[in-house]
């Protein structure tokens, strides 16, 4: 929305053509092509791509022309197809083939891969089989040993530790009873 006073250009003056000026266009430019071929006589010898413009009457002569314009040297006697072009071709509903196998794509396949190889990979590690298994098991080992050697300790202080009060106790129980 323009900020000024009078309104923006866009929507005046649109002019539409009706379908009867269409037709008469393309009826005139069908004309012209047959009072060329009549007075050229190039009908199997022309260009195939001017032959193949002529019949789709959508598109302009100006397209025709900047095409001429591009092509330059041998191009424009050699028609070249590009091999890599792929052109779709519209399967019928009938034609479809729901019942077979569905193609994954790349990035599907390699994501199941990759759940299969982790879900390999964790059952092999629960049976031990792999080396960071390996390397955890022989960790917890060391670890219950050390464990296990501390409360040796434990035990031992503690008994040391009882039998010193024991001692303490019958030392004083002695003095009193002299």
């Amino acid at each position: 929305m323009p900020k000024g006073r009078k309104g923006g250009h866009k929507g005046r003056a649109r002019q539409y053509t009706s379908p009867e000026e269409i037709d008469a266009q393309l009826q005139a430019e069908k004309q012209k092509e047959e009072e060329e071929q009549e007075e050229g006589g190039e009908g199997a010898t022309g260009d195939p791509k001017k032959e193949k413009k002529s019949l789709d009457s959508d598109e302009s002569d100006e397209d025709d022309e900047d095409y001429q314009q591009k092509r330059k040297g041998v191009e424009g006697l050699i028609d070249i197809e590009n091999p890599n072009r792929v052109i779709q071709t519209t399967k019928k509903v009938t034609q479809l083939d729901l019942d077979g196998p569905k193609e994954l794509s790349r990035r599907e396949r390699e994501e199941i891969e990759k759940q299969k190889a982790k879900e390999r990979y964790m059952k092999m590690h629960l049976a031990g089989k792999t080396e960071q298994a390996k390397a955890d098991l022989a960790r917890l080992a060391i670890i219950r040993k050390q464990r296990e050697e501390a409360a040796r300790k434990k035990e031992e202080e503690r008994k040391a530790k009882d039998e010193a009060a024991m001692a303490g106790k019958r030392l004083q129980s002695l003095s009193l009873n002299k």
